[in-house]
């Protein structure tokens, strides 16, 4: 699955990789995570635009998204088929630009996250699928879901799905349903293939969306690792709640 990600290309350079007309300014995150507006490029109009929307696709049946689970990834297996992807499938394919992204690994009986980047640097774009939900009293949301495939060679060892990238020189393929339908698109949600990402293990700070600074990136040293590990398996203290803070839903703004 892909649940967190990064964004540290300047907005001048994401502009000119994707080709939108809009110039918006934004600084660089290092822990982005769901519900939060993340930048989406979509095709409008006859040309490419920047949009901020909330990650979490709601699908337009949806009566109260209160009560609905969000969808933060889609499975490229059944977009075509299920009710809540086969419409954005066809017609509201988007990409989500990123420098890479997080994943959490099982090994030695606890969760280890790494960082997951490509192997020569710069921008990558996820494939993503949007929808529009509409409110009873006219309100509209803008919400996305990232699509991810089952992984396999070197990635397979780390977590049984990945995020789909899309190549540049996909990206009018993927982006443009009157040049692409839905079955002419699915061939682009393929995982990578071996060589096109490394990764390195990091601090269990990223677990907490709060934390949003470069040194989330970083590799761990062993000696951290241990101390992590060790900290894990202690029973942890119990605290009480924080008291509520209105309008705050403690995942920050992209902004």
């Amino acid at each position: 699955m892909c649940g967190r990600y990064v964004i540290l290309s300047p907005p001048e350079a994401m502009r000119q990789a994707f080709g939108y007309a809009e110039q918006p300014n934004f600084p660089p995150r290092y822990n982005i995570a769901p519900t939060q507006p993340i930048p989406v490029v979509i095709l409008a109009n006859g040309g490419r635009h920047f949009r901020l929307m909330r990650w979490g696709l709601i699908p337009v049946w949806v009566k109260d998204p209160r009560q609905f689970a969000l969808l933060i990834n889609a499975r490229a297996e059944t977009v075509r088929d299920k009710p809540a992807f086969k419409n954005a499938m066809k017609r509201r394919r988007c990409l989500l630009p990123a420098d890479g992204y997080y994943e959490w690994h099982q090994s030695e009986g606890r969760k280890r996250p790494l960082f997951i980047r490509p192997r020569n640097g710069g921008l990558i774009a996820f494939a993503g699928l949007s929808e529009t939900w509409a409110g009873p009293n006219g309100e509209e949301l803008d919400t996305v879901a990232i699509v991810t495939t089952a992984s396999h060679g070197e990635l397979a060892a780390l977590h049984p799905r990945v995020p789909v990238t899309i190549a540049p020189a996909d990206y009018a393929r993927w982006l443009d349903g009157d040049v692409a339908d839905a079955q002419e698109a699915a061939p682009l949600l393929r995982t990578a293939d071996d060589g096109e990402f490394v990764w390195h293990e990091v601090s269990t700070r990223v677990n907490r969306v709060a934390n949003d600074d470069d040194q989330l990136m970083l590799p761990i040293s062993a000696e951290q690792a241990e101390a992590e590990a060790t900290k894990a398996m202690k029973p942890a203290a119990v605290r009480k709640a924080a008291p509520a803070v209105s309008g705050d839903d403690g995942q920050g703004s992209l902004f």
